[in-house]
């Protein structure tokens, strides 16, 4: 039997300290979020140190080492597993925080761009350890919980350290200590996870081979060469960039702007969508695994996301009960996260590392191929605002990337554990092809030849 196969009985139950390394891995997620933010929250601060704001280039900086490190990621999941790399990624993150401290605007660009390659472990491993450790039918509910954690980071991660550094407020902390606050939590956290998490060496032993650059691009040959990772990746990104391009970015402009909502207002109706996000990450994720079927709740989840994106757009503020648009957009965008499963479960198990890492990718090139596409069109005609047409124009490619999304939805083939019985071609390890005639969410490849089974 080869090393990396995963009997029936030892993924048919949930084990406490599995569940608990997940969730190790998924309280990263959380933190990386509110580390990831803290500098929106402190931009009066980083410019008086740094003499102007720079905080785009910042962002600008850390998502493209994130978006790289996803590759890198996955691959190194793969072939050491997840106690030979989580603990190092959060470690990875406390260090960048400790030279963030150190207060000068390098010093910050480096420390930060070291957060992100640490960071990327955060959401890929905590569905790498969701997905060999913790039974399948139960992945999609495990992978929404994750980004329901994320979100919730995002949404308030960044409320307590604004009350640290607060002038005004009670404690009026100096921002670098914060900084210092965050090195020593992720420290913290990287030593209980590397104590908790299993110790293994991953998939690598049998099937990946000695380390070489064709053992390093092999994984991804298999995944990049198999179609259904590319399905599942666009539409992935079809689905985030409603709410990362135009809920998190555009929406309190719109709404202030377009809508004539005060900022208070606008700003109090765009944070309804991350909320959304909380509650319906987890809850498609269940009904997904609940009906072993990932299509009906991807398509149904699209379509919400669909209709609650043409009221926001198109229909006036006051047509509807307030904040009830914005939290079902969230909650239909909790669909975005079922292709990160479907990826999964459409490649072999000796790449389910590789493949969230591949995942992640091409959701951030399509994010980052609409964003300045969106931002270009958000320029208004004159010196004014956008107004409500120039608006509704610009947020048009949007909605048309949700109706493309659902016509793929249609094409993808079904991943979950329900569906019927029909010959489907997988691809193997080695890269061969071979039919899949039972009902299960994946094909084990059989062992590359010379490699040692047991």
């Amino acid at each position: 039997m080869s090393t990396s196969q995963t009997t029936e009985t030892e993924v048919s139950k949930i084990k406490p300290l599995y569940v608990f390394a997940w969730f190790l891995c998924a309280i990263f997620y959380f933190y990386q979020y509110a580390v990831r933010s803290a500098p929106g929250v402190m931009q009066d601060e980083l410019a008086a140190a740094w003499g102007g704001n720079h905080i785009g280039t910042l962002v600008s900086a850390y998502y493209v080492a994130y978006a790289l490190m996803a590759l890198a990621a996955g691959m190194l999941l793969d072939r050491y597993g997840a106690r030979g790399t989580i603990p190092y990624g959060m470690t990875l993150v406390g260090i960048g925080c400790l030279v963030f401290a150190q207060g000068s605007e390098p010093a910050g660009l480096f420390g930060f761009v070291l957060q992100a390659v640490g960071a990327i472990f955060g959401f890929i491993g905590s569905t790498y350890v969701a997905a060999r450790y913790l039974p399948g039918r139960m992945l999609a509910i495990f992978i929404g919980l994750t980004q329901c954690l994320g979100m919730a980071g995002a949404a308030f991660g960044t409320k307590p350290v604004h009350m640290v550094i607060d002038p005004a407020g009670a404690f009026h902390v100096n921002w670098q200590y914060v900084w210092v606050g965050f090195a020593v939590v992720g420290f913290a956290l990287a030593l209980l996870t590397l104590l908790v998490m299993p110790r293994e060496q991953g998939d690598s032993p049998s099937h990946h081979g000695p380390l070489s650059l064709s053992s390093v691009l092999h994984p991804f040959r298999v995944v990049f060469g198999n179609v259904q990772s590319w399905f599942a990746g666009i539409i992935g990104g079809l689905l985030f960039t409603p709410t990362t391009i135009g809920a998190m970015v555009w929406a309190t402009s719109f709404l202030h702007n377009g809508q004539h909502l005060s900022m208070a207002d606008a700003a109090s109706d765009a944070s309804m969508v991350p909320i959304g996000w909380v509650i319906g990450c987890p809850l498609l994720g269940y009904i997904s695994d609940r009906i072993r079927l990932r299509k009906p709740v991807l398509i149904g989840g699209a379509a919400v996301m669909l209709a609650a994106g043409l009221a926001a757009v198109y229909l006036p503020e006051n047509a509807l009960p307030r904040y009830l648009v914005p939290l079902v957009l969230g909650i239909g965008s909790g669909a975005a996260m079922i292709p990160f499963t479907m990826i999964k479960e459409a490649n072999v198990p000796e790449v389910k590392g590789t493949a969230a890492g591949v995942m992640n990718f091409l959701v951030f090139v399509v994010t980052g191929i609409m964003s300045p596409f969106i931002s270009r069109l958000m320029v208004p005609s004159s010196t004014n605002p956008p107004t409500l047409q120039e608006f509704q124009m610009a947020f048009l490619p949007l909605i048309c990337g949700m109706v493309l999304a659902i016509v793929l939805s249609l094409i993808i083939r079904e991943t979950g554990s329900g569906r019927k019985p029909a010959k489907q071609v997988v691809v193997t390890l080695r890269g061969q092809e071979q039919l899949d005639v039972a009902p299960k969410p994946v094909t084990v490849a059989k062992p590359l030849p010379g490699r040692a089974t047991m």
